[in-house]
């Protein structure tokens, strides 16, 4: 419970109709949720416009309301609170309400196309690992001290976020290692939060059926810095082309990291195999668990940040060698001298990073086998590109289904079949269920030969219409290859 004049201070350009003294028990954006005393938040979403149930908010018991516009009504004990934009007044309000704790602790946000959800599971396995009290805001789950929490989106609501992130203080974490996606930026989840520390890793072909060109894309990640304080820190990929940019109008102090050119971190690559990197930092040799150059990067990124972080460099380096992929990126499946792999690549630059990867390691008389598919409900763009990426990194690659939702999977398999070029059509093989494709697969595979289950990675799911159904690529590939040899 909370004061409106507490939850709304610090907030500028208010018009407030009515008194501020009141008590505000708890707040919400879906009227459904209002119960007696709240505040609710009408925002204009894609599907439908919170101020068309302001109504049925006050009937719940809404004692005040934010909004953009305000409508007539006759209650001298209701509040109206009017702001330009609903949604950051909103996670600004969610801030206040449990207390600002982003004050409170180091927030490290990450994002980027390709590399937060590793990036930021490596860094608070690195912080864990020298035993400081750590958080994780991620893709696969948050985890809070030893509890662990599913999460729909990669980063949360705005009230959930602050939720977590006040569990985190209560909890005694220090840091928390968080992805920032481009949804929460234009979305405005993360106004309000204080990062220490900002992290880009690259920026590619993603997300365009909701930002619709790439520079619309490309500017929402720059907004994620351009909103940094002057005390907080920058840290860029400068290999991505466009890092200069994202930082061109930031206050904040900002540092590089580079594997091909100058740059104030650095690391090189010594030798690349399925059992992991070796890499060379500050003249020291340091076996990884990681494999692949992609991978580089992202030990880059927790050998950057945990300098910017004030960690001892000894400790980073024994910790930069007991790091261990998160779930469902570059998941090794090694049987009967098969190695399956599951990743999580559903973007052109992140299948394209996996296929060199295996390509650069193996053997020439080994094949690659990919299955690959693209979700229905997203980018169309992307899909001529991974059909055109697997089938020719690929000896074989069956073309199946990935979270079709609404659309008919046969139908973005036939657009995935639009890039293929002809000289690789034989390659190529259309199983619509995923499980039959993994079955097939493993049936192909030979001894010595590589196996790539790609798209979905760490999902236990898979959404066809409506409904979520049980599914698991590596669960399934364990299965199939123990059938199969």
């Amino acid at each position: 419970m909370m004061l409106l004049k507490e939850l709304i201070k610090e907030i500028e350009n208010l018009d407030v109709r009515g008194s501020t003294n009141i008590k505000v028990n708890n707040v919400s954006k879906n009227s459904n949720e209002i119960k007696p005393g709240d505040l609710f938040v009408a925002i204009k979403g894609s599907k439908a416009d919170g101020h068309d149930f302001i109504n049925d908010a006050i009937i719940k018991g809404a004692k005040c309301i934010l909004c953009e516009k305000s409508i007539d009504v006759e209650d001298d004990n209701l509040t109206f609170v009017i702001t330009k934009c609903s949604k950051e007044t909103y996670s600004r309000v969610c801030s206040n309400f449990f207390d600002n704790p982003s004050n409170k602790l180091k927030l490290i946000g990450i994002t980027g196309t390709n590399g937060k959800t590793t990036s930021s599971n490596l860094l608070y396995q690195m912080f864990t690992i020298n035993n400081i009290k750590s958080g994780l805001i991620s893709t696969n789950e948050i985890i809070i001290g030893s509890d662990k929490f599913e999460t729909s989106l990669t980063t949360p609501d705005s009230y959930d976020l602050n939720f977590y992130l006040n569990k985190m203080v209560s909890n005694g974490i220090r840091f928390c290692f968080m992805e920032v996606s481009s949804h929460a930026i234009d979305q405005r989840r993360i106004s309000g939060l204080n990062f220490d520390l900002a992290i880009f890793t690259n920026i590619t072909h993603d997300h365009l059926n909701y930002h619709k060109t790439f520079k619309n894309y490309l500017n929402v990640k720059k907004r994620f810095f351009d909103d940094l304080v002057k005390d907080s820190i920058s840290l860029i990929n400068v290999d991505d082309k466009n890092a200069n940019y994202i930082v061109q109008n930031t206050i904040s102090k900002v540092y590089r990291l580079s594997l091909l050119k100058d740059a104030d971190y650095k690391l090189k690559i010594i030798e690349n195999s399925f059992t992991g990197l070796m890499i060379k930092v500050d003249n020291e040799l340091i076996n990884t668990q990681l494999i692949g150059k992609f991978n580089a990067y992202n030990l880059l990124t927790v050998l950057s940040a945990s300098k910017l972080l004030n960690l001892e460099s000894k400790k980073i380096l024994v910790g930069l060698s007991m790091l261990k992929n998160p779930d469902g990126r570059f998941d090794v499946v090694q049987m009967n001298k098969i190695i399956g792999i599951v990743d999580y690549a559903h973007t052109p630059d992140a299948l394209l990073n996996v296929l060199e990867t295996i390509s650069d390691i193996k053997n020439n008389e080994n094949s690659i086998i990919t299955v690959v598919g693209c979700g229905g409900g997203r980018d169309k763009e992307k899909r001529f590109k991974m059909g055109r990426i697997a089938s020719k990194y690929s000896n074989k690659v069956i073309f199946t289904s990935d979270n079709p939702r609404d659309e008919d999977p046969k139908l973005i398999i036939d657009d995935m079949i639009l890039g293929v070029d002809d000289e690789d059509k034989k390659k190529v093989i259309n199983i619509v269920d995923r499980k039959k494709a993994i079955e097939r697969a493993s049936k192909i595979v030979k001894p010595n030969d590589i196996l790539l289950i790609a798209g979905k990675g760490h999902e236990n799911y898979q959404i066809i219409k409506s409904k979520k159904i049980e599914f698991n690529d590596k669960n399934i590939l364990k299965e199939t290859l123990k059938m199969a040899v």
